[in-house]
């Protein structure tokens, strides 16, 4: 069984550490500053086997080189970025990493939408914890989603759904904390959302005591997340409203949805 450990990062950023509980080796997840993740595994005597990179932004980055300083392994990355240290660049042809020394294969997801060559690593369910887990970078968050920095809107549409089509009870690890201002959002677009009214609730209470609302489940999202979201009567109904005409396919919502959000940030 794989479990994760949390590492925070500058104001909101979440590094992962993925490792079996009763072993040292750990795989860093989009290290973006490297003296947190340093002390962590210091701290807990472990060994660093591998990186995964999500994409090329220098939250998800900046932490490479000294890590790679300190200990010897392989980066794994998306191939048409420009990421300095990838070892194992991942084209669109390579759709598994294995990483040996835990055993862990993870399927590669193309999600490009954010930025042109984003990837997400998916890691199914095993028999004893019931949960998969999927680490998404900045292309799903908890309540939201990234923005299309580099990306087109059918393009970030397209990657959304790849991820939504997970199991329910995949685990959702992406790399901010910026939950609650997601569903704030998400409750100017579904105001009668009563899953989403609960949700909301729980998450002021968690970041009111301090504790991070991140991983999520997919279900959740599925049922919360205005962004997975666009097929829905009501939510097409409001992007309607808020873009001043009629939308014909899921990705036109889901582009209205994205830049009404993007008005209010």
């Amino acid at each position: 069984m794989l479990t994760v450990q949390t590492v925070t990062a500058f104001e909101d950023n979440y590094i992962w550490l993925i490792r079996h509980p009763d072993q040292p080796q750990v795989i860093i997840v989009d290290p973006g500053d490297a003296t947190p993740v340093i002390a962590t595994i210091t701290a807990q005597s472990l060994k660093p086997v591998a990186i995964l990179i999500t994409h090329h932004h220098w939250d998800h980055v900046g932490g490479i080189e000294d890590l790679l300083a300190r200990w010897a392994m392989p980066v794994y990355g998306p191939a048409c970025e420009t990421i300095p240290h990838i070892s194992q660049p991942l084209a669109e042809s390579d759709h598994h990493v294995h990483i040996e020394a835990l055993a862990a294969d993870f399927q590669v997801l193309h999600v490009p939408g954010h930025t042109t060559g984003h990837i997400a690593y998916y890691h199914p369910a095993s028999n004893t914890d019931g949960h998969g887990m999927v680490f998404v970078g900045d292309t799903l968050f908890a309540g939201g989603c990234g923005r299309l920095f580099e990306g087109t809107p059918v393009q970030m549409h397209d990657s959304l759904s790849r991820i939504a089509a997970l199991p329910d009870n995949t685990r959702v690890y992406c790399a901010h904390e910026y939950t609650a201002d997601n569903l704030a959002f998400a409750r100017i677009v579904e105001p009668d959302n009563l899953t989403l009214q609960t949700r909301q609730q729980t998450v002021h209470q968690h970041r009111e005591q301090g504790q991070a609302t991140v991983p999520s489940l997919l279900g959740v999202e599925k049922a919360t997340n205005p962004f997975l979201r666009c097929g829905q009567a009501n939510i097409i109904r409001a992007a309607e409203g808020f873009s001043g005409h009629k939308l014909h396919t899921n990705a036109e919502v889901f582009a209205a949805v994205r830049h009404w959000k993007d008005t209010l940030d």
